[in-house]
């Protein structure tokens, strides 16, 4: 995933990138915003039903003691 910082120039929410020690920002567009949020929404319910999963497992486990 992209480095995002704000912008000293113009305070906007940008994604950075280093090229021989120099940094450049380029502004995230709407679109780009809602796509990353997207793809962190899909993450965490992955991250989600795999913690459950675990869970049950653990209780399976400790009923079986």
């Amino acid at each position: 995933m992209s480095q995002v910082a704000t912008c000293p120039t113009c305070g906007s929410k940008s994604k950075i990138k280093e090229l021989n020690g120099e940094t450049s920002y380029e502004a995230i567009q709407d679109e780009e915003v809602l796509k990353k949020v997207g793809q962190l929404k899909k993450a965490m319910q992955k991250f989600k039903e795999k913690a459950e999963a675990l869970e049950k497992e653990l209780e399976e486990l400790k009923s079986n003691k």
